[in-house]
């Protein structure tokens, strides 16, 4: 039942938004009564934890399906690229996650993905920051970043990154796909120069970023690519 909850809550924000997200409507999604969210969840809290829970899971199968290559810096941007695509393929789900809407006056409870220590139980947010961390530490040994902390290199890159979606599904670069050439590609080098790496070895990694990308053989191409 709780499985049934999730993947009906999801259904539900995917299709109506988060105000379409109520007790009621999940119970008749699952042909339950209303005290089965209470029941297995404790309340609507506690199961739009297990939503963004979800909201992370399908980020991090996303991110393990990104293309890959002999470029460490290119394969930073292909997982930017997949975490671009997955923010809008369900932005209602995406806002969720990341705590940008409330339900009923909660949110969803984000934690501290950046804490080293391990986690005594299993963290879909922890586990989608470890493909950033691991492709931020192959650019660091591989020498075209600065020798930084890992964990703090990969967190700078996803703050870029998810402002830029965030700003993107708002509208704020025009429609879509349009912000690739003019924001995210020259926000792609920045970042990268800026932990080290040099303009020329930027702009090849972008190159050969947008050409894995639109051949990669699954999921459809994008609209455009990255200038």
């Amino acid at each position: 039942m709780r499985t049934q909850l999730v993947a009906a809550a999801v259904r539900l924000l995917t299709e109506g938004g988060p105000e379409a997200l109520r007790a009621r409507r999940l119970a008749t999604e699952v042909s339950a009564s209303t005290m089965a969210v209470y029941t297995h969840f404790g309340g609507m809290a506690r199961l739009l934890d297990a939503v963004a829970e979800e909201g992370f899971r399908r980020m991090s199968a996303a991110l393990a399906s990104a293309p890959s290559t002999d470029d460490a810096v290119a394969n930073l941007l292909l997982l930017a690229y997949a975490y671009r695509n997955t923010a809008n393929v369900n932005p209602n789900l995406y806002a969720l996650t990341f705590g940008q809407v409330a339900v009923g006056g909660h949110r969803a409870a984000i934690r501290n993905l950046t804490d080293p220590e391990p986690r005594t139980e299993p963290d879909e947010g922890a586990r989608a920051f470890g493909y950033l961390l691991d492709a931020a530490a192959a650019a660091i040994y591989s020498g075209r970043f600065s020798p930084v902390e890992p964990r703090s290199a990969a967190a700078q890159l996803w703050s870029g990154l998810h402002g830029y979606v965030t700003l993107e599904m708002s509208g704020a670069f025009g429609p879509a796909g349009q912000g690739l050439v003019h924001i995210f590609g020259p926000l792609a080098r920045t970042l990268a120069i800026g932990l080290g790496d040099t303009p020329e070895a930027a702009a090849e990694s972008l190159r050969i970023t947008n050409e894995a990308w639109e051949t990669r053989p699954t999921a459809s191409r994008p609209a455009t690519k990255a200038g």
